[in-house]
């Protein structure tokens, strides 16, 4: 099963997100998100993987512009 990433529009604002859920300590990490037909914008998200709603409802909140969700898989 792949992990939840929320998708973001630009890294400047991924990377301001993941400052914005350290604060609410949320663990997360930005992530690159590799082009599917459902992803748009430049190709980049946070990956939170614990309480990734919770995260997702914070970050819509504070203003950063959520696109979305998509998944990945493990690493290699």
């Amino acid at each position: 099963m792949g992990k939840p990433v929320i998708v973001i529009g630009s890294v400047t604002y991924a990377m301001k997100g993941r400052s914005i859920l350290a604060r609410y300590g949320i663990r997360s990490s930005v992530e690159r998100i590799y082009r599917s037909t459902n992803v748009r914008g430049c190709g980049y998200g946070i990956y939170a993987p614990q309480r990734t709603d919770e995260a997702e409802r914070i970050l819509r909140r504070e203003g950063i512009p959520v696109s979305g969700r998509t998944t990945r898989g493990p690493r290699s």
